[in-house]
């Protein structure tokens, strides 16, 4: 008894699957069906009745046939709990009258005519697109059978039949139509099945990236407030002194360079996040940022940020740059490249403590080539040619596969290729080939980077600052066609000194050098030992140091940007026209003594931000709402206001249309600057219909904050 009564509830839920799974009807469906319907049957009343002279035709049954799918389309798209829950029913009560009922009584009235044997076939085809499970297909095509059947009974008043065709022969071809329809009908639900699954892994890939956003900015905000805890970087010039605070030094060095090494891992994730969402929006690579740049310093570039877990780790790789060469590339595609190579190398490496990683550059004729080479142990030939196969993973435990098929994906809008060659048990080396530049792609390159700068640049001052006279040469040479007019100093004591008695748009500050070094003539100049003037003018930072090591102490030394020795014409160029652009406008006697207002209902972003405003002397209030900020703004006066968009009780979004709703002129007209881990054009619009004046994607770029405050004020 216990056993008939589980065969029942699962004979139960099977007839509920079959239900379920015939009455899923997409929009999609009901509209093509509908268009195709609707005219349809008007159509085939006129064709069938003038034009092949059928015996039967009936004008009210097709008309009726039309109204009901026309009245489906409108259906569908009522969004209502009544309407999704009736819909369904109507709907295969239409399909039942004008498939089954319809062919199935013209086929009768017709008496068995051979254009509506035809017909017949075709509406069971029809029928098994529409309706994918095999039970409720059999339910819908009985019943309008039958309905149909009984309708010729009932309106016919002597039944003659003479069908003159093989009945036995005729069935076998339906139930044959039947089983291919079905067939057919099945891979494509499977097919669609596929396609649903593969667009909610992007759905959630790409709301996974998003989401990765708003930790990342907060990571991002954190690392800014332990750099600014961090003392200033200056070395005591006394031996006994040096001797007595070595260890110190070293202490703050590898402080400063791990918070460096942490803030390019968020820009990267950060590069990464958008390079995914590009991937699920399935837009393409945007070549127009791509640059020419030496393979040799941006790989050396890579292999410093890479973030090795040892020391260890890091001298396995062995990087022969001998046979430099320039390359097309987007900086950030490529290091990210790099990455997943050293990455996959490594995990490989594990087992083989003294196996080593080749990075080799080789110059050719018409391409130029970078290896990568690893003596670990191979891979198996019967996984090469999937290597590059989105998922595919050879045997990597936790590996997606995205990565291989992603960096040929790369090297194809390089206009290059990725290629692979491994002897099992002995090596693996993938060879990137770049097509080589020509002396006209770079000099075309080289006249347009002058052509879009050289606005920036005209009538500009620019200081270098350099014990090297190759490196003054160097620099001189670069900012020459540029428009600009370049002094020299040969050291910190002298830049100060020429500070004093002459204006200057930048200094371009060497920091390793005699006498007075960059750090300590940065600060000198910061704290108005050259003049008034000069403690705002921008300074970048020139040195042979690693761009990780550097990083940190610059910006404590109040430096605006970093260069790295040697560099290319084009990194040099393009560092000093966006400080240019980026202080474009900016002043501090501006800035000075405003008031702004933080909303944002996350503490360490204000915390943030409040770090920031304060460094150029500007006054800061906090809140966490919008309904705070209306407050607030009503009780004082404020300049500006900073405002998140996702708030609890009040958001952004609805705080700036009640500002700007305001009777009170000093707050209806206060600028409001919109801040949001989101970056979709629909938001950004959204946010500027509300009555913001501008709008940052989070993380926010401090810099890039800092224009759009100077511009609003």
């Amino acid at each position: 008894m216990r056993f008939r009564r589980e065969r029942m509830k699962s004979l139960s839920r099977y007839i509920r699957k079959c239900i379920r799974e015939g009455t899923q009807v997409s929009r999609f469906n009901v509209t093509w069906g509908a268009l195709l319907a609707a005219p349809g049957h008007i159509f085939f009343y006129f064709l069938l009745k003038y034009g092949f002279d059928m015996p039967y035709e009936n004008f009210f049954l097709r008309l009726t046939a039309s109204v009901l799918a026309l009245f489906s389309m409108i259906f569908v798209r009522i969004d209502t709990p009544v309407a999704k829950k009736y819909f369904p029913v109507y709907w295969h009560f239409s399909l039942i009258f004008i498939l089954p009922f319809l062919f199935t009584l013209f086929l009768l009235k017709n008496d068995f005519h051979e254009l509506w044997l035809y017909w017949e076939i075709f509406m069971i085809f029809v029928l098994i697109a529409f309706v994918p499970n095999w039970l409720m297909f059999l339910f819908d095509l009985f019943v309008g059978v039958a309905a149909g059947i009984l309708f010729f009974v009932l309106t016919t008043p002597v039944i003659r039949l003479n069908p003159d065709f093989d009945i036995l022969a005729y069935l076998t071809v339906i139930f044959f139509a039947v089983v291919a329809g079905y067939l057919f009908s099945y891979s494509n639900r499977r097919g669609q099945v596929a396609l649903e699954k593969n667009s909610a892994l992007q759905a959630l890939a790409g709301s996974i990236a998003h989401e990765m956003r708003n930790p990342l900015g907060q990571v991002k905000v954190n690392l800014e407030i332990i750099e600014q805890q961090l003392p200033g970087y200056k070395r005591e010039r006394s031996n006994k002194a040096a001797t007595r605070h070595e260890d110190l030094f070293q202490m703050l060095d590898s402080l400063y360079q791990h918070v460096a090494w942490c803030q390019i891992a968020v820009k990267r994730g950060t590069q990464i996040i958008s390079m995914i969402l590009d991937e699920v929006k399935d837009k393409p690579i945007d070549k127009s940022g791509f640059i020419y740049t030496s393979a040799s310093l941006i790989t050396r570039k890579a292999i410093d940020e890479y973030g090795f877990e040892s020391n260890t780790e890091r001298e396995k790789i062995i990087f022969d740059s001998s046979q430099d060469f320039m390359f097309r590339i987007n900086e950030t595609m490529y290091i990210f490249l790099l990455f997943n190579l050293i990455k996959n190398a490594l995990y490989f490496l594990e087992s083989r403590p003294e196996a080593k990683i080749y990075i080799t550059l080789e110059k050719g004729g018409h391409f130029n080539r970078i290896k990568v080479k690893d003596t670990g142990p191979g891979i198996s030939p019967e996984n090469m040619d999937k290597l590059f196969d989105p998922y595919f993973t050879a045997s990597k435990k936790g590996g997606t596969g995205l990565g291989l098929s992603y960096c040929k994906r790369v090297m194809n809008a390089f206009d290059g290729e990725i290629t692979c060659d491994s002897v099992e048990g002995e090596y693996t080396e993938f060879i990137l080939t770049f097509p080589a530049v020509t002396a006209a792609e770079l000099q075309a390159s080289h006249d347009e980077l002058i052509s879009q700068h050289k606005a920036l640049f005209e009538n500009k001052r620019i200081l270098v600052v350099d014990d090297k006279a190759a490196g003054r040469a160097a620099v001189q040479e670069t900012l020459h066609p540029m428009g600009v007019v370049v002094d020299e100093a040969a050291d910190g004591k002298e830049a100060i000194e020429r500070l004093a008695v002459s204006r200057y748009d930048l200094v371009v500050m060497n920091l390793a050098m005699p006498v007075l070094d960059g750090y300590e003539a940065t600060e000198m100049i910061r704290n108005g030992e050259a003049g008034k003037e000069a403690t705002i003018v921008p300074i970048i930072a020139y040195t042979e140091q690693p761009y990780a090591v550097a990083q940190g102490k610059v910006k404590k030394a109040g430096m605006q940007g970093l260069i790295t020795k040697p560099c290319t014409e084009n990194e040099l160029l393009r560092e000093i026209a966006g400080v240019f652009h980026d202080l474009q406008g900016i002043s501090l006697q501006v800035l000075k003594g405003k008031s702004v207002l933080i909303a944002d209902d996350s503490a360490v972003n204000r915390i943030g931000l409040r770090i920031l405003l304060e460094k150029y002397d500007m006054k800061v209030e906090e809140a966490s709402n919008g309904k705070e900020v209306f407050d607030k703004l009503e009780q004082g006066l404020f300049d500006l206001v900073l405002m998140d968009i996702g708030m609890p009780e009040m958001n952004g979004l609805e705080a700036t249309q009640r500002i700007r709703q305001s009777e009170e002129a000093n707050v209806s007209a206060i600028p409001v600057i919109g801040l949001s881990g989101e970056s979709e054009e629909a938001l950004i619009r959204q946010a500027l219909d509300s009555g913001m004046n501008d709008y940052l994607v989070k993380p926010v770029d401090m810099r890039q904050l800092m224009v759009k405050i100077s511009q609003n004020l």
